[in-house]
């Protein structure tokens, strides 16, 4: 029999508000973290805004050791660190030393890159004949899965210790990678979540691209618009959020604080095939994975309160609308309430699945829907398929029951994760 899985702990570290109280904050409010940049500007990028975490050394220092923080350059962990301890202590877990490793918790914890800041000082040093003087965490914090091992370190455990990583789909890929293996019996509890580096190195690709806004860099706050007409492209964004699942028996057990209920979802890919290709989604597999996930969450179209949608603000946010359309059979004025993160913080690549995750189950728990901001005149191909208010640009204080969050990205693959509001 395959056991409930229940969300008990949250863990944030996002452009617009580092740790619950702020986040939660900020998304009511509908408070942006995008900012104007002056390294990108100097570098001559032409998006030269961005989200990213504001985070002092003294505030490093709650989370590292003053000898990790030495030779210690990689943003990723950095921001991954802080939301999975954050998200630990907030299931009222304790961190100890014991000498014996957690059997039953383990952590899937995914990024894009790791330490690319570090990268780039190693070659430098390499390049200058100064490889004795790469220190020894140079590989820790450079290896795709230094995150997960720097989190298994800290909270000793023993349990399955992993990085994965699918683009803008890792973040909530991990979390159904997390709820599959509680709802198989193979642990008790899982630290799921995903981070994302930030900076010139990370985002300069993007920027090459021509995915990236460039029209709004005298006003950051303005320059992430989903959904709407004057929509120009994504602003990148980095940080990390961090989710605590456990079985349902095992949070009961101890009198755990429970925000949500996982029922199910969905991880496939469009094979490249079709209208899909590296960069671009083939709608026929988001279709199929809204509407397996549903299948596996055993419920129906017309059960979605909300959606978290995806949504870039780049041309393909109406097909993004419309993908949901098919999936669920509602259009106008049926279809569900629908809002995107991304307005507030940017696209934060690797790590936007498990920080839009955060922000809808907070919402969830909380019963709102956050506005969706900088979108005063909507995307016309979207205006002929739903009803504008169901794109809300107030918060709208609303139980929440069952929604849907999805994340789809560069390689043609797709995610879909349906959440549940807890109900003893």
């Amino acid at each position: 029999m395959k056991k409930r899985v229940v969300i008990t702990g949250l863990g944030i570290v996002a452009p617009n508000g580092v740790g619950l109280k702020a986040f939660t904050n900020a998304i009511k409010k509908g408070l942006s973290g995008i900012v104007f940049n002056s390294e990108l500007e100097r570098l001559k990028f032409s998006c030269q805004i961005s989200g990213t975490p504001i985070i002092t050394d003294e505030f490093k220092r709650e989370y590292f050791t003053e000898l990790e923080l030495r030779n210690f350059n990689s943003t990723g962990i950095l921001y991954g660190v802080i939301a999975g301890l954050d998200a630990w202590k907030d299931a009222g877990l304790s961190i100890d030393n014991n000498e014996n490793p957690d059997w039953d918790s383990g952590t899937v914890f995914g990024t894009g890159t790791s330490g690319i800041e570090k990268f780039r000082e190693s070659i430098y040093k390499i390049d200058d004949f100064q490889t004795r003087r790469l220190g020894s965490t140079a590989v820790a914090q450079t290896m795709n899965s230094g995150i997960s091992a720097y989190l298994g370190g800290k909270l000793g455990l023993g349990n399955q210790v992993t990085t994965n990583s699918s683009a803008c789909t890792t973040g909530a890929e991990s979390i159904l990678l997390g709820f599959e293996r509680i709802q198989q019996g193979k642990s008790k509890r899982m630290l799921v979540g995903s981070t994302s580096d930030s900076g010139p190195y990370i985002w300069a690709g993007f920027d090459a691209m021509k995915v990236c806004t460039f029209k709004h860099n005298d006003a950051p706050e303005k320059g992430s618009r989903p959904m709407c007409k004057t929509a120009s492209g994504f602003v990148p964004g980095s940080g990390a959020g961090a989710l605590v699942i456990e079985d349902l028996e095992t949070a009961l057990s101890r009198g755990a604080r429970i925000y949500a209920e996982i029922l199910g979802g969905n991880i496939n890919s469009g094979g490249q095939r079709g209208e899909g290709t590296m960069t671009a989604p083939n709608s026929v597999a988001v279709q199929k994975c809204i509407v397996d996930a549903m299948k596996d969450a055993e419920i129906k179209p017309n059960d979605i309160d909300y959606i978290n949608g995806h949504l870039t603000a780049t041309s393909k946010d109406s097909l993004e609308i419309q993908n949901w359309c098919q999936a669920l059979n509602r259009k106008g004025a049926n279809f569900p309430y629908i809002n995107s993160l991304k307005s507030m913080v940017g696209h934060c690549l690797s790590g936007s699945g498990s920080i839009e995750s955060v922000a809808t189950i907070i919402q969830i728990y909380n019963g709102f829907i956050f506005p969706n901001i900088n979108c005063e005149v909507l995307n016309e191909d979207i205006k002929t398929i739903i009803s504008e208010d169901k794109i809300p640009k107030q918060i709208l204080y609303k139980n929440l029951n069952i929604v849907a969050k999805a994340s789809f990205g560069f390689g043609d693959v797709n995610a879909c994760v349906i959440f549940k509001k807890y109900k003893a």
